[in-house]
């Protein structure tokens, strides 16, 4: 039988460091927001692999959800809105040896940052993306976002939507995602498994997470998802089957999968881009030793 579940993660692995924690910043989240459940399962991930905290580095956009970093005491990065995905690029790059982690919502992720998105997916490069979908802008007080469903009444849209939401486990599987998964922010352990698989897994990794806003979101509540959520592995589904995972990706409704939809084996990016095969950016010489006769012609 096919492995239907996230791999089992070490407990005591690498050296006595300090290891991740909440920081000092006090979280700006309303009461009750499902982005609470994500952070600490973030940081129960993270602790989990033991990960050196200044080993880890966080990006994130603008939004409610991209606030994340702030309260933890890893390294951080809140970048401008839309542009954590070519961010958080350049830092892995930069330097393999850091686990690079992106948050951020689903305006950020599936709005402006799309287009950043689809091709570091089909690029499959080594991060790991956990977005907190809330099918609303909730930073800027309840307008439809993206992932907003047909016909929701929003203050963007008083008639209610009239476009087809974006539907992010498909797109990633599409795009050629390596790692596609959904968590729940209410299941915080299930969704940390989730993120710990995500970041071993050598590629590009997809984890949506449902995070209700309880403020301006009075249609996809936590009791909505409660309701309607399965775990795909007590399903018995095959994760490294392609057809499938895009069979339960559209499922959505009455019943709404949660768990591990895909797993593939596949080179990336830095696996292929003969620059990053002599090893991580900072490693290697800077200069034009070696180009001036390039150059010159362009002088």
């Amino acid at each position: 039988m096919a492995d239907t579940s996230a791999r089992p993660v070490p407990t005591a692995v690498g050296p006595t460091l300090p290891l991740i924690g909440r920081s000092d910043t006090k979280p700006t989240w309303c009461p009750g927001c499902g982005d609470f459940g994500v952070v600490a399962a973030v940081e129960m991930a993270v602790k989990r692999l033991r990960i050196p905290s200044h080993n880890v580095v966080i990006v994130s956009g603008i939004g409610c959800s991209s606030n994340l970093p702030h309260f933890l005491s890893s390294y951080g990065f809140h970048g401008i809105h839309g542009r954590a995905v070519p961010v958080a690029e350049g830092i892995r790059w930069a330097n393999h040896d850091l686990t690079v982690i992106v948050t951020g919502g689903d305006g950020d992720g599936f709005g402006i940052g799309i287009g950043h998105l689809i091709h570091a997916m089909r690029r499959n490069v080594n991060l790991t993306y956990v977005t907190m979908d809330n099918q609303i802008y909730g930073l800027t007080t309840g307008q439809s976002s993206p992932t907003s469903m047909m016909g929701q009444r929003t203050k963007s849209t008083p008639e209610g939507v009239i476009e087809n939401p974006i539907d992010p486990i498909s797109l990633a599987l599409a795009s050629g995602a390596t790692y596609v998964a959904r968590g729940f922010s209410a299941e915080v352990k299930h969704l940390a498994d989730l993120i710990a698989d995500g970041i071993q897994h050598k590629g590009f990794s997809l984890i949506d997470t449902m995070s209700p806003c309880v403020t301006y979101n009075k249609l996809n509540t936590f009791d909505y998802f409660r309701q309607r959520v399965y775990k795909l592995e007590a399903a018995g589904h095959d994760p490294t089957s392609l057809p499938k995972a895009f069979e339960r990706s559209i499922e959505w409704g009455d019943k709404i999968p949660i768990g591990l939809f895909y797993r593939a084996t596949k080179p990336t990016y830095e696996d292929l881009e003969e620059v990053l095969q002599g090893g991580p950016l900072w490693t290697q010489p800077a200069g034009l030793k070696g180009h001036e006769k390039v150059l010159d012609e362009f002088i």
